[in-house]
């Protein structure tokens, strides 16, 4: 039997979802600054972006009932790469703490809105 949640923050629709689970794996869009009431957060500061990011991050993990203990799989998407990577890097550590979920970092020259700097896509488990 397939087991499907979905959850939606109901700010905007893109076509998409912010997570999808299907038997126990989420799948979680790429999330991004803006904070409850869709307003974009951090322009031109790429820690406050990347707190703000992940604080969403969160939300969606909170809407499945799980932490960023559950993370499996993170990808980090940031303009300017060699500039962002340091300050991105050091603030994900702290956030992630002793959990080592398997990721990647990719370099992009353009996310889907001008001012953002920062994109984080995952994959988490529920159990």
């Amino acid at each position: 039997m397939m087991n499907v949640k979905t959850y939606n923050h109901d700010l905007w629709d893109h076509g998409i979802t912010q997570g999808y689970s299907v038997n126990g794996t989420i799948y979680i869009s790429g999330q991004f600054s803006h904070d409850t009431e869709g307003a974009f957060v951090g322009v031109g500061d790429i820690e406050a972006q990347t707190r703000q990011t992940l604080e969403n991050l969160d939300r969606v993990l909170a809407g499945f009932g799980v932490t960023k203990s559950n993370l499996a799989y993170v990808e980090v998407y940031l303009t300017n790469a060699q500039e962002h990577f340091e300050p991105c890097i050091r603030l994900f550590k702290e956030y992630i703490g002793q959990h080592r979920p398997a990721g990647s970092c990719i370099g992009v020259n353009y996310l889907a809105s001008p001012e953002q700097l920062i994109e984080i896509s995952a994959v988490a488990h529920t159990n």
